[in-house]
């Protein structure tokens, strides 16, 4: 279908765009950008006038739970919650159950995300058969079904010869290995392990349980020649260590859940379960010296890592709640916050939600040059909404931005030039 987004103010960091302009579409493309093609005729016309059009969201980290957990999520609800949040594609880690170490999981998840075909779900393969940090996954059979990185999902490799092996093989065959860093004999805690933990009498699970295993993925990467990509920090000191092998030329990136630059442990004080996160909120010097990082530049991508979970999940006490909150429909709200906070320009902000989380991955998606997928989302940056029972899409309403006003809302979606979500 051709289509026309016509009167918006058009952002694309990718190709140094931020000005009016008309985008133009065709069988899934960008056809034009500015004047129209000689010829065209427009079979739909959106009118974004007000509005800003970028490229859509490109999310590195989010739990769909299906397969195995489906009364927590399901691909097409989560899916549906991406496209109101104007996400056009999103990672999804390995575990699943059954785990994402065979190329028959990997088929399966892109097989129901082309059902729902709300958005486009890159499955990340297990490091490690059945993350048991052991033995090898198949990366290559996986990396043939789909599979566009490899994670252990924080589940930990005991052995650093296994390790290096599974670096080495990745560095061979040129696979990026994604690391949620978090060395699990120093995490069986629930909050940050500082004076917020031990007032309210909670188990603390310290920032060097998370500087530990970046370190040491760090050297053994070096080591081997493999490309990492270091997922959902929560400590000042990790970002400060992977800014500094980047300057040794490590072929190292990271990204923050953008919540981890909005609140601290000092939000723990009623233990509201929906503040059990994994990793913890941190101490406000830790969230400080985050926001610090993201202002020079130490931060590649941002990310909401959405992990749903049912109602009982977070109904207990403090403690034994399941970690984690929804984020989808969030991620673009939240990052309007850093901008209205001056810790990001508007370009910036999507820059970091879109074109840099693109490249990370090596993907074409997350830039609107002429011949770019048409992935696209418009929002109008002022609209203010909430979401609650009406606008949630998720089956999960786990997060503490629930009934809140949230500023920056999704007006449209298009995947691949066909609107998946409307307003």
């Amino acid at each position: 279908m051709n289509t026309v987004i016509q009167g918006g103010r058009l952002i694309d960091p990718a190709n140094g765009i931020d000005a009016p302009r008309d985008l133009y579409l065709q069988q899934g493309k960008v056809l034009a950008v500015g004047e129209a093609p000689e010829g065209f005729v427009a079979e739909q016309t959106i009118d974004a006038t007000g509005q800003v059009v970028c490229p859509g969201l490109v999310d590195l980290q989010a739990f769909l739970r299906e397969p195995g957990q489906t009364q927590k999520g399901t691909i097409a609800s989560e899916s549906a919650a991406a496209a109101a949040g104007g996400v056009t594609t999103l990672c999804c880690p390995p575990q699943t159950q059954p785990v994402l170490d065979t190329p028959a999981v990997a088929r399966l998840i892109q097989d129901r995300a082309a059902e729902a075909g709300l958005v486009r779900v890159l499955p990340l393969g297990a490091l490690t058969k059945g993350l048991e940090g052991e033995q090898l996954a198949n990366m290559m059979a996986l990396k043939a079904a789909g599979c566009v990185g490899f994670s252990n999902v924080g589940a930990g490799v005991a052995s650093a010869q296994t390790l290096l092996r599974c670096l080495e093989y990745a560095a061979t065959h040129d696979l990026l290995v994604l690391v949620r860093p978090q060395e699990p004999s120093l995490s069986s805690g629930c909050a940050h392990d500082g004076a917020m933990a031990m007032r309210l009498g909670l188990e603390g699970i310290p920032a060097v349980a998370e500087t530990l295993e970046v370190s040491r993925y760090l050297l053994l990467a070096e080591q081997a020649g493999a490309r990492l990509h270091f997922g959902q920090l929560s400590c000042e000191r990790s970002v400060k260590m992977i800014e500094e092998a980047r300057e040794r030329g490590q072929a190292v990136s990271c990204d923050l859940a953008v919540h981890q630059l909005l609140l601290d442990d000092g939000a723990l004080e009623g233990f509201d379960g929906r503040f059990h996160l994994s990793p913890p909120l941190r101490s406000e010097a830790e969230r400080a010296g985050l926001r610090a990082a993201l202002v020079r530049g130490g931060i590649s991508a941002l990310c909401s890592d959405h992990q749903p979970h049912e109602a009982s999940a977070k109904a207990a006490p403090f403690s034994v709640t399941e970690p984690g909150m929804i984020g989808l429909q969030t991620l673009l709200p939240l990052g309007l916050k850093l901008v209205e906070q001056d810790l990001l320009s508007l370009s910036e902000m999507i820059a970091l939600l879109s074109s840099e989380p693109a490249r990370i991955l090596g993907l074409e998606q997350g830039q609107l040059g002429v011949g770019a997928p048409a992935d696209i989302c418009i929002f109008d940056p002022e609209q203010s909404w909430q979401l609650d029972e009406l606008s949630n899409a998720s089956i999960a309403t786990n997060t503490p931005f629930w009934g809140q006003q949230l500023q920056g809302q999704v007006s449209h979606t298009l995947l691949a030039g066909e609107r998946v979500y409307s307003r």
